[in-house]
């Protein structure tokens, strides 16, 4: 196998890391093998920095210090060096939903005026939740909503809103733990605050205010963030689209988005087919303006507008390495600092929008709600007047692409399940109660170099529905099984069992769901509530056949989102390398065996994603049994 074929399955990426090798330009892989060996205290958690005495390690092999300066053992830094990043995620996917709040709050006030509400019945819903008058003017209706979403961030008591989602079983032992959250920035600094010098030394402890802080992020900031966004920018619809590098145009000008908050890229989508930046792309040699998309932004404009997404995590420099594109446009997380290099040896502008996300050197033009089009248009007109300085004998567009369909959300399939005039989820309990169907997986999380790119998400995501278990996809690992064409109706006759094949074919899915963007997980939890209402599943999420994998893991946010769902009740594998917590046995324990007794789920650590999908069938066939269910149809 050559070196290109084990960083990468995707064809594209490999034809693309041979141009990049043959023009001397680094890209994320090869800094990744410049840092081995990587260090190996910090790998098993057993690096400690919280203090200005250190920094301090363990040593694993019980020779040297088993101590920190103050004492700390590695139960504890491991513990606390876990509950940081947990708090951490949170914070970035609570921050979004923030900003998503901030600009509804602004569009009340007439102070946002290139935004609308598209999605009034959304609206109506969520202010009947809040328990806010119906019969008062849409706009009063549109503040007192934004500014009841607002408060829950900085919330002192009670609990959150959205808690009441939740199954009442599960609400009821989030109290009787004292994990459920109060305010989301409270969890957050709550959280630091326990993992300080001198504070929490109770490795149990701090595993508990880690659920606890992760559960203000699903069931708060991330949840915000996505019902805001539907209600600002219009629910998703399943609509058709084309994903990978193939989606760059040789002779249109490309502007690519890349970050995740879709507020920004929304403008970008209108203003890519403003008719004077359309003349003036074709002044200027080109036959339009091609916009596509990177990370989590490319999953909400591809899923609200069809536009097409060009990659996932590790694509972000190589599509700049095509020599094809003009301006990549970015706002907050997973943006590689490399891309500032990666650029420069191009003509490519990166435009930096967001005052949270600054890189030095960079060119940058803030975004602000209030001059949300203005901005865009100044963007988009950058990127076409700068088609003219692309270096024709430079460009090497990859041709792979492929079709998919995206744009599912629990209320989606309630149609589809039902029919708009009885939507209910129904039909799906009683696949999986009947045995048609053996359960629902959800797979998300991002890409890491230290696996083969895609390759754990796509065959996961292909063992899995081959064992009839319909799968739910969110993030990098929803863009993954797209290109791998996973994410068209026809796969299922190709990969699925026999029993989801006929439930794919009955209604016209694919057997893989493309739910959104990674705060779009908390579709994932909703939908899940939602199946337990139905009845005959049980009464708590504990209880359902189903788990969850983040195979590809890097980022912080993706720690969070797995103990938010273990927090919930989902059976969460985790593939490339545990949380750093190896050096503690007492907290790797914990989290794989002893958390299940607490709150009906537990982690598990993979690093194969046959032996992965092995552990989440058994977990599934588990949970059928206890629910006492009829045999599978097809086995």
């Amino acid at each position: 196998m050559d070196k290109e074929s084990k960083r990468s399955i995707d064809i594209a990426v490999q034809k693309v890391l041979k141009k990049a090798e043959e023009e001397n330009i680094k890209t994320v892989w090869d800094r990744f093998e410049e840092q081995l060996p990587q260090c190996g205290f910090s790998q098993l958690g057993l690096c400690c920095t919280v203090c200005n005495m250190g920094p301090c390690r363990i040593d694993p092999f019980g020779e040297g210090a088993q101590t920190g300066i103050c004492g700390a053992d590695s139960d504890t830094i491991a513990a606390r060096n876990l509950a940081r990043k947990v708090a951490a995620g949170a914070s970035a996917h609570s921050d979004h939903g923030r900003d998503v709040a901030h600009t509804l709050f602004l569009l009340a006030e007439g102070k946002a005026h290139d935004y609308q509400i598209l999605d009034k019945n959304k609206l109506k819903e969520l202010a009947k939740e809040l328990e806010i008058n119906l019969d008062l003017p849409e706009e009063k209706i549109v503040k007192e909503v934004a500014w009841r979403i607002l408060m829950e961030f900085g919330k002192q008591q009670d609990q959150l809103i959205f808690i009441k989602r939740a199954p009442e079983k599960r609400q009821n032992l989030w109290k009787k733990l004292g994990i459920s959250p109060r305010g989301v920035d409270r969890e957050i600094v709550e959280t630091l605050h326990t993992t300080n010098m001198g504070v929490d030394n109770d490795y149990k402890n701090l595993i508990k205010s880690a659920l606890k802080c992760s559960l203000s992020d699903g069931w708060g900031g991330s949840m915000i963030a996505t019902d805001l966004q539907d209600i600002i920018l219009g629910s998703p619809q399943p609509i058709r689209g084309k994903v990978n590098l193939g989606v760059l145009k040789e002779d249109f000008v490309n502007i690519v988005v890349h970050g995740h908050e879709p507020i920004l890229s929304e403008m970008a989508v209108k203003a890519a087919k403003d008719p004077e930046l359309v003349k003036l792309a074709k002044e200027k040699g080109a036959q339009g303006i091609n916009l596509a998309g990177i990370c989590c932004t490319a999953n909400e404009v591809l899923m609200r507008h069809g536009i097409p997404v060009a990659g996932n995590f590790l694509h972000q420099e190589l599509a700049i390495i095509t020599g094809a594109v003009e301006v990549m446009m970015v706002d907050v997380q997973c943006i590689m600092p490399a891309l500032k290099d990666v650029a420069s040896c191009f003509h490519t502008k990166l435009i930096t929008t967001n005052p949270k996300a600054r890189f030095p050197g960079v060119e940058h033009i803030e975004f602000e709600p209030q001059k949300a089009y203005e901005v865009a248009k100044k963007i988009i007109r950058l990127g076409v007047e700068n088609f003219s300085y692309r270096n024709k004998d430079r460009v090497n567009i990859p041709k792979q692409q492929m079709d998919l369909v995206a744009g599912f959300t629990k209320e989606i399939v309630f149609r589809i399940l039902g029919g708009r005039y009885r939507a209910t989820y129904r039909p799906l309990n009683e696949a999986i109660i009947s045995g048609r169907l053996r359960g629902i997986a959800g797979i998300v999380g991002c890409n890491n170099p230290k696996q083969t790119h895609d390759y754990f998400h796509t065959t996961l995501a292909k063992e899995l529905i081959k064992n009839d278990i319909l799968v739910l996809q969110t993030g990098c690992s929803a863009i993954a099984s797209a290109k791998e064409g996973l994410l068209i109706p026809e796969a299922a006759k190709e990969y699925a069992g026999k029993g989801l094949q006929e439930i794919c074919e009955a209604v016209g899915i694919p057997a893989v769901l493309h739910l959104g963007s990674c705060v779009d997980n908390s579709r994932i939890l909703t939908a899940a509530s939602e199946i337990i209402a139905e009845g005959g599943l049980g009464e708590d999420i504990s209880d359902l056949p189903a788990a969850g994998a983040a195979p590809e893991w890097m980022s912080e946010k993706a720690i969070t989102i797995g103990f938010y769902f273990v927090a919930s009740g989902v059976y969460t594998v985790f593939g490339a390398s545990p949380f750093a917590v190896l050096g503690s046995k007492n907290v790797s324990s914990y989290l794989t065996k002893e958390l299940e007794e607490l709150v009906g789920a537990r982690f598990d650590f993979c690093d194969d994603p046959f032996k992965m999908a092995k552990l989440m069938i058994e977990h599934i066939d588990k949970k059928r049994e206890l629910l006492k269910l009829k045999p599978l149809m097809y086995q």
